[in-house]
């Protein structure tokens, strides 16, 4: 894989999910013997990714012990605390502005949820020069829960549609930024993604490719989907070896 630096979405309040998390950061919430954020981390791994940096927020302190405990053979791991509410695009800025690396392209995770897939077609666009980034695009049989990507005839994404029923292709919350895309982002605290970057991205002419795939996918951001995350991982292993 190309030298890229993982950022790791791990702000949130969890506050669906809150009752059942006994005082932690939803991203540690156990499944399968691991906190959940570590079960991501060694997908990453096993995706050639040797560096992450988690954006840390609610119970920052609980995730730099994690951090800094955690052992992932030949993977780096730290954290980095926001010491206001930045938004999802606001953690990853000040992030990647706490980090030494100044050099690398950037993924973006969510720390709550998991897309098994190979990450090579993702970084493929970052081939061509005039391409800023990309986001991965899960199919679904039901996508009334989710807007929808909408998406040109050269795999340029075009905007977000709103919630509707049927089949659909969905964010999967997992991005890949050149360096220079990060001029571009909206000056604003809090700054989101979704309602915020993507959307001035785009108006500024900025080219962004969606990159389809159908993939095992789980947010353990409701309290159903929470508890399949053992299941999950122990039917997906392979993802994490």
């Amino acid at each position: 894989m190309k030298e890229m630096l993982a950022v790791i979405l791990a702000g949130g309040l969890g506050t669906r999910v809150r009752h059942l998390l006994v005082d932690l950061p939803k991203p540690l919430a156990s499944a399968a013997g691991r906190p959940f954020l570590e079960w991501l981390l060694r997908y990453l791994r096993n995706q050639g990714v040797e560096r992450a940096v988690l954006s840390a927020g609610h119970h920052a302190g609980k995730l730099e012990a994690f951090a800094a405990r955690v052992a992932i053979p030949g993977m780096s791991v730290s954290c980095v605390r926001e010491s206001e509410p930045l938004g999802t695009a606001g953690g990853f800025l000040h992030a990647v502005q706490d980090s030494s690396d100044t050099q690398s392209d950037l993924l973006v995770c969510n720390g709550d949820s998991l897309v098994l897939t190979d990450l090579s077609p993702l970084l493929a666009p970052l081939s061509k020069s005039e391409v800023d980034g990309s986001i991965l695009g899960l199919r679904v049989a039901e996508a009334r829960r989710f807007g929808t990507l909408k998406v040109g005839n050269d795999h340029r994404l075009l905007g977000f549609e709103e919630k509707r029923p049927g089949p659909g292709l969905i964010s999967g919350g997992v991005y890949v930024f050149r360096r220079r895309a990060l001029a571009r982002f909206p000056k604003k605290t809090p700054l989101s993604f979704e309602y915020d970057v993507f959307p001035s991205l785009l108006a500024s002419g900025a080219r962004i490719a969606a990159v389809p795939c159908d993939a095992p996918f789980l947010d353990i951001g409701t309290e159903e989907s929470f508890a399949r995350a053992t299941d999950f991982i122990h039917n997906n292993m392979r993802w994490f070896e």
